[in-house]
């Protein structure tokens, strides 16, 4: 059978198709590549937030439980030193609890008897009407509720029982209050109010008035995202709120996609959750690969290397966006850290970043990887007076001036204002090494302050010893050697806090 001849039109229609068909290919395939480059790398960036937010969900719930778990120790520490002080009277109890209260920062803090009395720093109440613990004979194990006082108001109510006996009555538990208001100031975000948090209740109500985002707001978080997800994720949304279960869920409110984080508060019946806006990163990657797009449209004959050359592109900025993203993350959480942990009137650290100091020196205690430890114990003399007789703003002064001479003088130490007069110092190191000197070089400069009317300021100290289970154990001593020194500069002419 004889060939049918290969004409040069033939050959050209032919490479024109081909072409034709090959640019068709190209460009779907390049477009098709495109998307799912756009929808899985919106997929990794979703992992990456959602990281995130369970990151800083997590971290804050920590907060919260260290916070109650300090306070229950102090609660349990309070009770021992009462039980073992000399009280005769009501007028003792009284200052007992004041002392206690004051020493170890536990608001609110009360004893309640077995006629269900409660004994405060300022009076005595029947309590069986305003807490329901009352209503048992006796309180079996450590109880944390929310309570709802004085309209709106809100507490994280601790108790826990005790069994001693003071000024001839029984007592069977004691308590403490802690704000709402003070919990959510502990777990405040300062990042241009890209990121949100909000404490809730089991079901759906809003416990610290803190607003979700601005479509959420303060409403019940129930009410707000029904109908934005399945019936199916929805009903999982509460039965995780039911049963303390930790998640995450993404929804849509008026075109809107977010994505919020939750986690359990242990033993409280609260759920942490937080929510970040749309990353930049996000906002990022859309831009160059919508711009990806548009280049195809124009550059056919170059598509592939375009394309191979613009992925190349794409992956390096994406790394660097990221890199950059985590940066500022980073920077911002050290600078959230940095406002938490430091005291706005002197620039030392605060009592927040002492509890985490002590609760990390706990665990090197208990493991006996400390050694050298010194707590110096520190109180202003006059500051009642200065305030008083001068205002708060020459109090203010003194406060500063107070922490000045203390930081210079103890200047290998870490420096904590822990309440309105009080600071503690923390010495290991050259600092633990030269503490004698430098102790008695204080006290020598507060002794001649007297006699100029200069800041004057009562110090005490103790090392740890083998004995010592806590940090607390060495501050007791350092505080009760205060108090003892307070007394002496008082007998010098200092002014006390009367």
């Amino acid at each position: 059978m004889k060939s049918k001849k290969i004409t040069e039109k033939t050959v050209t229609i032919t490479a024109a198709i081909g072409s034709i068909l090959i640019v068709i290919m190209l460009i779907a395939n390049t477009y098709w590549a495109s998307r799912q480059a756009i929808s899985s790398t919106n997929q990794a960036v979703s992992a990456v937030s959602a990281f995130y937010l369970e990151s800083m969900a997590d971290r804050r719930a920590k907060t919260i439980t260290n916070l109650i778990n300090n306070n229950f120790d102090y609660m349990e520490k309070a009770v021992s030193v009462i039980d073992d002080e000399k009280i005769e009277s009501q007028e003792d109890l009284r200052a007992a609890i004041g002392r206690m209260r004051r020493l170890l920062s536990l608001n609110g803090f009360a004893l309640v008897d077995e006629d269900d009395i409660v004994y405060t720093q300022y009076t005595t109440y029947t309590g069986g009407s305003r807490y329901p613990f009352l209503a048992n004979k006796t309180l079996d194990s450590k109880m944390i509720s929310t309570v709802f006082i004085y309209g709106s108001s809100k507490e994280l109510f601790l108790a826990i029982p005790i069994d001693i006996k003071i000024i001839g009555k029984q007592f069977k538990a004691c308590f403490v209050q802690i704000d709402i208001n003070d919990i959510v100031d502990l777990l405040a975000f300062d990042d241009q109010e890209s990121t949100h948090f909000a404490l809730y209740s089991v079901n759906g109500g809003n416990i610290s008035e803190t607003e979700l985002g601005t479509l959420i707001g303060k409403s019940n978080i129930f009410d707000a995202t029904k109908g934005c997800v399945s019936e199916e994720k929805w009903n999982s949304f509460r039965d995780d709120f039911a049963n303390g279960k930790r998640g995450a869920l993404t929804f849509t409110i008026n075109g809107v996609v977010d994505t919020i984080c939750y986690q359990p508060v242990p033993d409280t019946g609260w759920e942490l959750v937080v929510m970040i806006r749309e990353s930049v990163i996000q906002d990022q990657i859309q831009e160059i690969s919508e711009k990806s797009l548009r280049t195809n449209h124009f550059q056919i004959v170059f598509l592939l290397v375009v394309a191979t050359l613009f992925s190349g592109i794409l992956f390096f900025m994406m790394r660097r966006v990221a890199n950059n993203k985590l940066d500022e993350e980073k920077e911002n959480s050290k600078a959230f850290k940095s406002m938490a942990n430091t005291d706005s009137l002197t620039g030392v650290r605060n009592k927040h970043a002492y509890m985490e100091t002590e609760a990390q020196l706990n665990s090197w205690i208990r493991e006996g990887a400390v050694e050298k430890l010194a707590v110096i114990a520190c109180d202003i003399n006059g500051l009642k007076y200065v305030n008083d007789t001068k205002g708060h703003a020459a109090g203010d002064q003194l406060i500063k001036d107070a922490c000045a001479l203390i930081c210079n003088l103890f200047n290998h130490g870490s420096v904590y204002r822990t309440g309105g007069d009080e600071f503690i110092v923390l010495l290991s190191g050259k600092g633990y090494d030269t503490k004698d000197e430098v102790i008695a070089a204080f006290n020598k400069q507060v002794e001649e302050n007297i006699g100029t009317d200069d800041v004057v300021v009562s110090i005490g100290y103790s090392t740890l010893q083998p004995n010592d289970e806590q940090l607390h154990d060495v501050f007791d001593r350092a505080d009760q050697m205060m108090y003892a020194r307070k007394k002496e500069l008082k007998s010098m002419g200092a002014k006390t806090r009367e």
